[in-house]
């Protein structure tokens, strides 16, 4: 099984893994956080993520994190080693739920469901249903129509 490590500017990491752990509660030691404080040099930060990672016990991790080129990242790039880890950047909550739900698949196919998640759970949501919404005066068609 893999390990789900969080890295993130504080308090998004250890946000999204109560977030995870409050829709699956069974997850709790298969996801870790790490919040990265923003007066802690960057080689202070890598040296407890380092120490956080190995503490893990896992044999592969996928490593999530908020924003490319930021210090977690920064940081999160320097822990992967490209065998037994992946890193994924842009992490949200529909990413990390993908995650937890896959973890048992291999760590490729994972990094996959992943990204599809993270993808898949943004989008805008109209306010009210096409049904619902006022006919605009040069609206030809009169049946509404649902996909």
């Amino acid at each position: 099984m893999n390990s789900i490590f969080i890295i993130a500017h504080a308090p998004l990491a250890r946000a999204l893994r109560e977030c995870a752990l409050h829709v699956f509660p069974d997850c709790a030691s298969g996801v870790v956080a790490f919040d990265v404080q923003p007066h802690l040099p960057p080689e202070e930060t890598l040296a407890a993520a380092r120490i956080a990672m190995a503490q893990m016990g896992t044999d592969s991790t996928l490593v999530l994190t908020d924003v490319f080129g930021a210090t977690p990242c920064n940081v999160a790039q320097k822990l992967v080693d490209g065998v037994n880890s992946r890193l994924i950047t842009g992490v949200n909550l529909p990413m990390v739920l993908r995650t937890v739900c896959y973890c048992h698949e291999p760590l490729d196919a994972l990094v996959s469901r992943a990204v599809i998640g993270g993808t898949q759970g943004v989008m805008q949501v109209a306010v009210t249903a096409p049904q619902n919404q006022t006919r605009k005066p040069h609206d030809q068609d009169l049946n509404d129509h649902q996909q």
